[in-house]
């Protein structure tokens, strides 16, 4: 399941992230989305969402959280 699916409020765990700009990749690491992190989304919005990572909040566009795989 992506993130983009998930569940309001639900605890997640990334399992991994799958996009083909290294830059991107690099930068969600610096936010401390990797594999093996706890992700929850905050809020929904009609053009992505706010997820929260390491007790920060971050605004995401809906084609970056389809590329973020998630697992219960």
């Amino acid at each position: 399941m992506t993130l983009k699916n998930a569940e309001l409020g639900k605890e997640y765990v990334i399992k991994s992230i799958v996009t083909n700009d290294e830059e991107l990749d690099a930068f969600l690491f610096s936010l401390g989305c990797y594999s093996g992190e706890r992700i929850t989304v905050v809020s929904a919005r009609r053009g992505g969402c706010v997820v929260s990572i390491k007790d920060a909040r971050y605004n995401i566009d809906l084609q970056l959280a389809d590329a973020i795989e998630v697992e219960e």
